[in-house]
């Protein structure tokens, strides 16, 4: 298999520009979204991505910027995968499909908020993510990413690592409710 390093080289080039470049996670997110779609439609990384290890329940960590704090990662999901639903706590994440297809769902609060761990969704639209499109999710979005009936794998750019350092929500929507928790384990992994 052809090594994506070069490629996946760039693109982190290109992010640690658009972090000096924007002074928000909002802008720097509008302007990583073109780079990062052009990184999921390339026929090598959506070659390579065939090789790449089941994720559920992980991350593979693929880069974290040591100086502005951004992280990389990607997952690959089984056939018909069903996603919890979930919030990045404050980070902003891009979301980018790299082979097969998912939506990206996304929900509403009903309640208030005020009760401790109790939560009330409402479904209130999906995304298809096909190869080459890229969604922005802003902090505290409720979403829950859904397999189709095929294996998918997509690229993730956060604007800082959360997982494992800062406390995220999980839904149990049948329960209505909120569940702490710190995210999936991260993997180191390498393009090369």
């Amino acid at each position: 298999m052809t090594s994506a390093a070069p490629l996946f080289d760039v693109f982190i080039a290109d992010l640690r520009a658009i972090w000096r470049m924007h002074g928000t996670d909002e802008a720097r997110m509008a302007a990583a979204r073109e780079k990062l779609q052009i990184l999921a439609a390339s026929p090598l990384i959506q070659a390579h991505s065939k090789g790449w290890p089941l994720t559920v329940g992980q991350n593979l960590l693929l880069y974290e910027d040591p100086d502005f704090g951004f992280v990389v990662n990607a997952v690959v999901r089984p056939l018909g995968y069903k996603g919890g639903v979930h919030d990045h706590a404050d980070a902003w994440v891009l979301y980018g499909v790299v082979d097969g297809a998912e939506s990206l769902e996304r929900y509403a609060r009903e309640d208030d908020g005020s009760v401790e761990g109790f939560a009330e969704l409402r479904l209130i639209g999906a995304t298809r993510g096909v190869p080459g499109v890229a969604d922005i999710v802003p902090p505290f979005d409720i979403h829950a990413e859904q397999g189709a009936s095929d294996r998918s794998a997509a690229l993730i750019v956060r604007s800082k690592r959360v997982v494992g350092r800062v406390m995220q929500n999980g839904y149990d929507l049948a329960a209505k409710k909120v569940v702490k928790r710190w995210g999936p384990e991260q993997v180191p992994y390498s393009l090369a």
